[in-house]
């Protein structure tokens, strides 16, 4: 899609990667970009950079993804939509009725208004949970899903959603195209202390901060491929922009790095001479996760830019300089 002079609606655009992308967005020569968010994760301090810009509009009647017809009032005469909304890995484990509603029926209802007011494409975040643990590497886009959990059971229900009404209306004049992003481990500024696996880091930093040796659970050999969220972001306009329709991408960099490995680079990034601590994990998740970052390369001119350490240093100086809303997205997580 030619992006010029097209109106967007970002769904979930207050969050981690939605704040991420409107700025993005908002690079380009776009006539609007609506933020649809209930808040309830994201922030309108998220949108501190771009709240100015006159482009820049959210949506106020109160939005949920449950209520058909604020989706239908928020796409009207809109060009393309990006949906972020989700409940995330641990909230689905806790409450997977919730993460049925949300996920499932939420996706159902944001494919519903995209057919009844003719938007032409949308950009669906799905996530490399589908894939659960490599059964080969690098894991490219045909890789076997071999989820287990509640969550990848939602985001592989949301593809194949999007598939089956893309195909339904695919020769009619309610057509429209989609992409479907499976993000690998995102981090980066404005990370809060939910995700499963990247909030390691911003608990192993208050650790660093307290003096206290930080925890690593089990013996440090998981590993996966860390994505920084600005590149997450430059995928989605990629994807909005492509040719590319009824295809799923991997969001990734090709590089694994091991929790050890990760979290002796925040010692010595933080000048720390603490030893690690190592505890029995009471949990476990994925083992081993590495994308292949070579269909987004070929088909929606996308590869991945951030280095690790440079990635992680914009990490700790956003921490620094934002230091309420950390402590408020700590407390969130511990609510």
């Amino acid at each position: 899609m030619d992006i010029k002079g097209k109106k967007f609606t970002v769904v979930g655009g207050a969050g981690l990667i939605g704040s991420h992308t409107v700025e993005e967005l908002l690079k380009e020569d776009v006539a609007e970009v609506t933020v649809f968010d209930n808040f309830t994760r994201g922030s309108e301090e998220n949108l501190e950079n771009v709240i100015n810009d006159p482009r820049l509009k959210i949506y106020s009647l109160g939005a949920n993804i449950m209520h058909p017809d604020h989706l239908d009032a928020a796409f009207k005469g809109v060009d393309g939509v990006f949906h972020f909304a989700a409940l995330w890995l641990l909230q689905c484990y806790e409450f997977p009725r919730s993460a049925f509603d949300v996920n499932m029926a939420g996706t159902f209802n944001i494919l519903e208004a995209i057919i009844n007011n003719g938007v032409k494409k949308l950009v669906f975040s799905s996530s490399a949970s589908v894939y659960g643990d490599a059964i080969r590497e690098p894991m490219d886009e045909d890789h076997p899903y071999n989820n287990q959990n509640f969550y990848g059971a939602t985001k592989i229900a949301g593809e194949h959603m999007c598939r089956s009404l893309y195909k339904r209306h695919q020769n009619s004049e309610k057509h429209f195209d989609f992409v479907g992003l499976r993000y690998f481990n995102v981090y980066g500024p404005r990370q809060d202390y939910h995700g499963a696996y990247i909030a390691v880091i911003m608990k192993i930093l208050d650790q660093l901060e307290k003096g206290i040796s930080p925890t690593i659970y089990g013996d440090g050999s998981q590993a996966y491929d860390f994505i920084y969220v600005g590149d997450c972001a430059k995928a989605n306009i990629a994807a909005m922009k492509s040719e590319a329709t009824d295809e799923f991408f991997n969001v990734c960099t090709g590089q694994q790095t091991s929790i050890l490995e990760l979290a002796k680079k925040l010692l010595d990034m933080t000048g720390s001479d603490l030893e690690l601590s190592f505890q029995e994990a009471d949990q476990m998740f994925v083992k081993n996760r590495i994308g292949c970052p070579q269909k987004a390369k070929e088909m929606m001119s996308f590869e991945a830019s951030m280095k690790l350490d440079e990635g992680l240093k914009k990490l700790i100086e956003w921490r620094n300089s934002h230091k309420e809303a950390v402590d408020r997205r700590r407390n969130s997580a511990k609510g």
